[in-house]
């Protein structure tokens, strides 16, 4: 594979959104194959980012908690279709009929998101008006206790994302075995796995000398300011980890629940895990669906992909694997930049020696919107308006007659040589064109012609 096409994507990707530190790891056949970071750990020192680098890895850490659920449920110790009442003190019900194990499992229980934890984060780094100080497990269970009310649907017919759904498996681990949920994952997981600098505990963490700091982007300043790890979170997104501990999680997978000669489940339960069981509300390649703590992409380039993405705002994540060709990626970030999860698909893309440029829409659109950005100008500059980005729209500012009139651009139609958006103006629909021409944009609004300068 080209790996200089990988690094400068990465790099370019990282200069635009202003990622601090990234560090990804590729395998292929058993073995880690590329490993590298990139950037700052620590911006304030300047200490570097390796692959050693420790970062959290936000909602990767479902996908332990389903196994740690898988392996309870091979051993007969949890029962997927006893409802979830069963095990906790806790009525969970949606429309009268009870929420069972497997319904939190793969997000069907029926009860949209509480919002705990975007909440707690919230709160914890001063952003915006969020404050729910939940310090355990057991304080989101309190918080959620009228779950119940919020239903909307009766379980296994809708897909709505849970955090608190998988803090509550949690605690169902911690209510079946007599342990911490944290401690059952070191044991039976990290430990046999020999991932040994993956953590949940703030004291392991602080005495390990390449940690990254968590950073968050402020717009206004337009500066990093440095945040603490949300130590509150636990089975939804509480781990901490590096992309070769990740790495070898990713193999043991490959290899259908065992890595060097250390098995934890069957091949079955492995495969159980693999097998999309309800469908989610976005569509990338097409019938992605959600298994037990893991995304199912079926159609990725041909293949089967199995992955799953985190974020706590200061570190993002992205880990994927595709067992027919026994390929993965794991990447992790200290700042919510770029989505690591284009840039895990570019390099799984590259290692099935396809061209990620000409397979993925969000490469090729993301080219051609960036294009359309600058300062257009009508006739003999009589007018004037900035074309910005803002993720996957554009906003569009009249300057001229300082009027600064914003409009935000939805794209509909995104060709190399044309762009056509839609905007709206006093509740009208109203189309915005561009025409890309080699050494010129041209954009009609309206009345106008305008021209990029």
């Amino acid at each position: 594979m080209d790996l200089t096409k990988l690094e400068d994507f990465i790099l370019e990707k990282m200069r635009q959104t202003k990622m601090p530190a990234l560090s990804i790891a590729l395998i292929s056949d058993g073995e880690i194959v590329y490993k590298r970071g990139f950037g700052f750990r620590v911006l304030e020192t300047y200490a570097p980012a390796d692959e050693n680098t420790i970062y959290g890895v936000g909602s990767i850490t479902k996908s332990f908690t389903a196994l740690a659920i898988v392996k309870l449920a091979e051993e007969g110790k949890i029962d997927l279709e006893r409802p979830v009442e069963d095990y906790l003190p806790l009525r969970l019900r949606a429309f009268g009929e009870p929420i069972r194990v497997k319904h939190l499992l793969y997000h069907a229980s029926g009860i949209p998101s509480l919002g705990y934890a975007e909440a707690f984060i919230d709160g914890v780094f001063n952003l915006g008006e969020g404050w729910l100080p939940v310090k355990d497990p057991e304080d989101v269970l309190m918080f959620a206790r009228d779950a119940e009310s919020w239903a909307f649907t009766k379980p296994d017919e809708r897909f709505f994302y849970s955090n608190s759904g998988y803090v509550i498996l949690g605690r169902i681990v911690s209510k079946v075995t007599d342990m911490k949920y944290e401690d059952y994952v070191r044991k039976y997981i990290l430990e046999p796995l020999k991932m040994t600098r993956s953590h949940f505990y703030r004291e392991e963490v602080e005495k390990d000398s390449n940690v990254a700091a968590g950073y968050v982007l402020d717009p206004q300043i337009h500066a990093h300011v440095r945040k603490p790890f949300p130590y509150g979170i636990s089975s939804d997104g509480g781990l901490l980890s590096n992309v070769l501990d990740l790495s070898k999680y990713l193999l043991f997978y490959i290899n259908k629940g065992e890595l060097e000669g250390t098995r934890i489940v069957s091949k079955e339960s492995i495969e159980s895990m693999e097998e999309g069981r309800i469908s989610v509300p976005w569509e990338s390649f097409g019938d992605e669906k959600y298994g037990f703590g893991w995304i199912i992409h079926p159609n990725f380039l041909g293949e089967k992909l199995v992955e799953h993405s985190g974020s706590v705002l200061i570190y993002t994540g992205f880990v994927g694997y595709i067992p027919a060709r026994k390929i993965g990626v794991a990447v992790l970030s200290n700042c919510a930049g770029y989505p690591l999860s284009n840039i895990g698909m570019y390099a799984l893309a590259l290692m099935l020696k396809k061209d990620p440029d000409e397979e993925f829409d969000f490469v090729k659109f993301d080219k051609i919107l960036q294009k359309l950005v600058g300062r257009y100008e009508g006739y003999k500059k009589s007018v004037a308006f900035d074309v910005k980005r803002n993720g996957d729209f554009l906003l569009m500012e009249m300057v001229s007659r300082n009027l600064k009139l914003s409009s935000i651009l939805v794209p509909e139609k995104i060709e190399k040589e044309y762009v056509r958006c839609f905007t709206l103006q006093n509740f009208r629909k109203m189309s915005v064109e561009f025409f890309i021409e080699p050494n010129r944009v041209t954009m009609i609004y309206e009345r106008y012609k305008l021209v990029k300068s």
